[in-house]
């Protein structure tokens, strides 16, 4: 119908702009784009269209000039409150909170209850970490519009971060009543669950991450996933990474498990951890991340076999060490440390970004470590981080370990070779812990007071990792 108006009156701004909101509802969002351009070309100040030109532009992954098409709506506009809570959606996303808290309290102001901007002023008060300001504002979200799933998931978001973690349930629980599928809200679930223990349940809700907003692991392949379902004897089984590097080094394990189940394993990691994962088994099967094999009867991502084993904290495979280092690689690293005092490597920053807040240490938290006579502190730090070594003052001894450290396209062998090394590995949460704890290396990981949910919420041992020491902030910094 509204290509019929169009063909008959090709000059309505209107009528483009009814087309380019019907085709953003469709997901044709160049179409839509295209549309609205045209709506506005036809006329200049038409602000719900520059505002839905916005949008469009946004799920096209072009935010700055989302941006300014919300920054031409609010100059023509500018008590359209619409467009002040868009705009401040999409500095958010930018990563520029201050700005965006500014106009998300212009939306609020213009349009009290306003549930859309409340709970992206919560999101972004989050980022800002002001935990009690976002608290309430998802409060009065919620007081505005008590059926919002979204403003209870994000307000059980924050109360996981706080350790509120039966809080944090019942809010996922309550977003997941109101929008059964919600994938999002399963999948914050059934962080909260691994992270309270409760991994039955827990490892059921992670499988929602292959169907979030922005999918994990979602792979479409022309063969059965294998979630436990089957027997394994004699059946091939591809095996894929899905996320981190320390999730890999974490879940490789579970090769070995299907192996002795019988499966002939096919496994696809990150190139760089290829040549270091080689260790796990002779017989498994290593193929490139951008192939398929060429047969198999089943597929797994790595960690969905937590599922598939039904893994409890007494049947984690932990047979350690499941990995080791190049022997020649050792040898090389012994003679080049030495045999002089009590050889201790550190690592302090992990990537940056919002997951890293409250996670990484800073390089100074060592030095008096490195004052006490006989300690040698070695650094393992890579890439962001290591500018702080600028820094270390007279009287304090960091001793690094030169270019040719894990240079080159394989990571972590010349780690693995140090690791073996040395007397101790202190690291705050990255993908070293995980290498030391694959490696059986004594280690100890500081860990933030709400630690990411493989480390659970309290103890100082890790069932994952026998070797590892974990040390637990007493209250939450940044």
């Amino acid at each position: 119908m509204i290509g019929r108006a169009i063909a008959l009156d090709p000059e309505s701004a209107s009528t483009h702009y009814n087309l380019g909101v019907a085709q953003a509802q469709l997901g044709r969002h160049k179409e839509a784009l295209a549309s609205l351009d045209r709506a506005v070309a036809l006329k200049p100040g038409y602000a719900e269209a520059l505002n839905n030109r916005g949008n469009a532009l946004l799920d096209l992954a072009r935010p700055e000039e989302a941006l300014a098409s919300y920054d031409r709506v609010i100059a023509l506009k500018p008590d359209y409150a619409l467009a002040h809570s868009n705009r401040g959606h999409v500095l958010a996303g930018l990563g520029r909170p201050e700005e965006a808290l500014v106009s998300l309290d212009r939306a609020v102001a213009l349009k009290p209850g306003y549930a859309e901007a409340l709970n992206n002023r919560g999101n972004v008060l989050s980022d800002l970490a002001r935990p009690d300001d976002a608290l309430a504002s998802y409060d009065r979200d919620l007081v505005s519009k008590p059926e919002y799933a979204e403003a209870h998931s994000n307000r059980g978001n924050l109360l996981a971060s706080l350790g509120r973690i039966e809080e944090a349930l019942a809010g996922f629980e309550r977003a997941i009543a109101l929008k059964p599928d919600y994938a999002d809200a399963h999948w914050n679930l059934s962080l909260s669950l691994l992270q309270a223990g409760r991994w039955q349940r827990g490892w059921r809700e992670y499988e929602w991450r292959k169907r979030k907003r922005e999918p994990i692991a979602a792979r479409d392949l022309p063969r059965t996933l294998w979630l436990g379902q089957d027997d394994l004897d004699g059946k091939r089984l591809f095996l894929y990474w899905e996320q981190g590097f320390g999730d890999t080094i974490q879940f490789c394990r579970y090769a070995k498990l299907a192996e002795a189940a019988g499966a002939r394993v096919i496994l696809s990691v990150q190139p760089p951890l290829r040549r270091l994962l080689a260790q796990l088994s002779p017989t498994i099967e290593f193929i490139r991340t951008d192939r398929i094999p060429d047969s198999f009867d089943y597929h797994a991502p790595l960690m969905s076999l937590q599922l598939a084993f039904a893994t409890t904290a007494e049947t984690i495979p932990a047979a350690i060490p499941y990995l080791a280092a190049e022997p020649e690689r050792v040898e090389h690293w012994r003679r080049r440390l030495g045999e002089g005092g009590v050889r201790v490597s550190i690592s302090w920053q992990g990537s940056t970004g919002k997951v890293d807040r409250g996670r990484s240490v800073r390089l100074s938290e060592f030095y008096p470590l490195a004052r006490i006579p006989g300690i040698r502190l070695i650094s393992l730090q890579k890439n962001v981080g290591t500018e702080q070594l600028e820094d270390v003052p007279d009287g304090v001894s960091i001793e690094t370990l030169g270019d040719e450290f894990d240079a080159g396209p394989h990571g972590f062998l010349d780690t693995a070779a140090v690791m073996e090394s040395l007397d101790l590995v202190i690291t705050c949460d990255t993908a070293i812990a995980h290498l030391a704890g694959a490696l059986g290396r004594p280690a100890w990981v500081a860990l933030k007071k709400v630690p990411d949910w493989r480390w659970l919420l309290q103890g100082s041992d890790s069932p994952w990792y026998p070797t590892l020491r974990l040390f637990r902030q007493r209250e939450p910094c940044e």
